[in-house]
């Protein structure tokens, strides 16, 4: 790979993979990738000292310049044949900065395809934010981390925490999503998915889609079985979506395995229409590489229907995100 990639030590080598014949052709919707450039100075995170406490622990390996060249290297046999860029932290002063940015690189690269917007919604100019980033032509959703606390303990149904999804003024961002179409994003912890229940049963026409699979960090079965029961809350508001990716636990190897088990209970809980499989590269290059990934969640679903796998990889993404059909797009142009 060239020295722009962000590919970490790929710790399951070993992992098994279904992946030969037709499987190379299933076509990929990536629901969610990042690119950045270091050189602009404008990721506090990758630019500046570490952030303590990352939920992936060490991160400095993606600390480097990743663009689409280096996606399409990373992708190998992959059919991928749309791109969802997911906004990546970049400076909050100036989010339209980033919107401009990503789509400089669609005009030249030809990807990604859709966009995922930064757009913190307890700011104060929240309302003309949302609609500037609804005037792209590639934004479909923002993204906004909202507050919570650090460990499932302190965590109470009534917190009020401000920036929280339970805060007045995030709420009020968040109703104005419907005004210009937008659905949102969601990256939290499972212990604070009840509040996003909440959030969703308030704002029954706005679709949420959760991030990284809810989140369910470590494999301990007390841990999966909070995580469970916070999925469970959410999945019965027919208005939210899932992400499955995110799936990397520091210190421990990428395997079919070790994912399996939570990829198959968010499938139950969800159904094949409500999920989509997603890199969340290049960050989880940190575990498994970009082709691993997606040989991997091939054979998580080997056993599946062909129709119910072309949702997960393909159509439920082109749908949500209103791609063009894959004969219209040049995912790697």
């Amino acid at each position: 790979m060239s020295a722009h990639s962000a590919t970490g030590p790929d710790k399951a080598a070993k992992s098994t993979v279904f992946d030969h014949g037709a499987e190379d052709s299933l076509p990929i919707v990536d629901a969610h990738h990042h690119y950045w450039d270091l050189s602009l100075g404008k990721h506090p995170w990758l630019n500046g000292t570490p952030v303590a406490g990352h939920r992936y622990g060490d991160y400095r390996a993606i600390c480097t310049t990743f663009l689409p060249e280096d996606y399409r290297r990373a992708a190998g046999r992959q059919n991928i044949v749309g791109n969802v860029y997911v906004e990546a932290e970049w400076d909050p002063t100036d989010p339209l900065g980033e919107t401009r940015w990503v789509h400089a690189i669609a005009e030249r690269h030809g990807t990604p395809h859709a966009m995922v917007a930064q757009a913190w919604l307890d700011r104060d100019d929240a309302a003309s934010l949302l609609a500037a980033q609804a005037g792209f032509p590639l934004v479909r959703a923002v993204r906004h981390k909202p507050r919570g606390f650090a460990r499932p303990e302190e965590w109470h149904p009534d917190h009020g925490l401000p920036g929280s999804m339970l805060c007045p003024r995030f709420r009020d961002g968040y109703a104005r999503l419907a005004d210009h179409g937008l659905h949102f994003e969601l990256q939290t912890t499972y212990w604070h998915l009840p509040d996003a229940a909440d959030l969703a049963r308030a704002f029954p026409h706005i679709r949420m889609v959760i991030n990284h699979t809810g989140v369910p960090g470590d494999r301990r079965p007390d841990t999966l079985t909070r995580w469970r029961a916070a999925m469970t809350a959410v999945a019965a508001c027919p208005n939210v979506m899932v992400k499955i990716s995110g799936l990397g636990v520091p210190g421990e190897a990428w395997t079919v395995a070790a994912n399996e088990g939570v990829v198959r209970d968010t499938l139950a809980l969800f159904g094949v229409e409500r999920c989509m499989f997603a890199s969340n590269y290049p960050v989880d290059g940190l575990f498994r590489s970009l082709d691993g990934i997606f040989a991997d969640f091939k054979a998580m679903t080997r056993d599946m229907a062909p129709a119910d796998r072309r949702r997960l990889f393909n159509d439920n993404a082109r749908a949500v995100y209103r791609l063009h059909q894959p004969e219209e797009v040049h995912a790697q142009s």
